[in-house]
């Protein structure tokens, strides 16, 4: 098992910090993945910052707070991304697999994307008018126990469930469940597709795999209203984009290279939007 998948497999949303900061080279290895980062699918890049906020006072950190959510945390790291074509999704992306190094590095996370100050980030941000902050991340070591909050809000958004493969990838059409058995070689990164977060624990993806070896159309079925809760950022496009981080790396690191493209098929989908086309190479 590949580095990646086994992170895929293991992360966890960790909404409950050890009260124990991190040393100071485990920070510069923070700072240095987050300079390091690529453009996502639609060619995006993502401005990544490490908000460290342990030297600060509690008026400060309150102010840049997480609404009681997040407990024990001082350290954040944020994307900053351009009101571009495809923005959402390429942060959703990138922020994913920085997600996955630091859960490589033994480190703990959580996406937020609307239980955070988000005004409050961007002005320590210095974004301009047309950036926006869609999610943040705290980091640090996980505590032994989570508080009750933290227990809640795992229960209330069902974290430890995800839908049925039937009712998220599909085969030929929008209509016929795409089977374990047949996903062949993708087995893997199908299963990895499964298990990424989402907001609410939606799970806004579909996807449909045209032939035996694909390609494969990633499309966004939106929850109704989920829109109007979330003005800010449009976090049903950031899943989207996490969910094609978890299949894109986990191909990889089963020897399974691809590119994505703009290749819409057409496909009726029943309110579908298409988002993007992933195809082996």
């Amino acid at each position: 098992m590949g580095a990646m998948i086994e992170a895929i497999n293991k992360r966890v949303s960790v909404r409950t910090y050890a009260h124990r900061p991190l040393e100071e080279d485990v920070k510069e290895k923070l700072r240095d993945l987050l300079q390091h980062q690529k453009p996502g699918p639609f060619g995006n890049a993502v401005r990544f910052a490490l908000i460290d906020l342990s030297d600060q006072d509690k008026n400060e950190i309150s102010h840049l707070g997480t609404y009681g959510v997040i407990k024990g945390a001082s350290l954040y790291v944020a994307g900053v991304i351009g009101e571009t074509r495809g923005g959402m999704v390429d942060l959703g992306y990138c922020l994913e697999k920085v997600i996955l190094e630091i859960t490589i590095l033994g480190l703990g996370t959580c996406w937020l994307g609307g239980t955070f100050n988000r005004a409050g980030f961007a002005r320590r941000l210095g974004t301009s008018r047309n950036e926006a902050v869609p999610a943040i991340t705290p980091v640090g070591y996980p505590a032994a126990r989570r508080s009750i909050l933290d227990r809640f809000f795992r229960r209330m958004a069902g974290s430890d469930n995800r839908k049925p493969w039937s009712h998220l990838f599909f085969e030929a059409d929008a209509k016929t469940p795409l089977t374990k058995e047949a996903t062949g070689p993708y087995a893997t990164a199908f299963s990895c597709l499964r298990l990424a977060p989402s907001a609410s624990n939606r799970q806004p993806w579909r996807v449909v795999k045209a032939a035996d070896t694909g390609p494969f159309h990633f499309y966004v079925e939106r929850t109704p209203g989920f829109g109007q809760m979330m003005r800010a950022a449009d976090l049903q496009l950031v899943d989207m984009g996490i969910a094609m981080s978890h299949f894109d790396l986990a191909a990889a690191e089963t020897g399974l290279a691809g590119i994505w493209s703009e290749s819409d098929p057409g496909i009726d989908g029943a309110g579908w939007e298409y988002v993007m086309t992933w195809s082996g190479q």
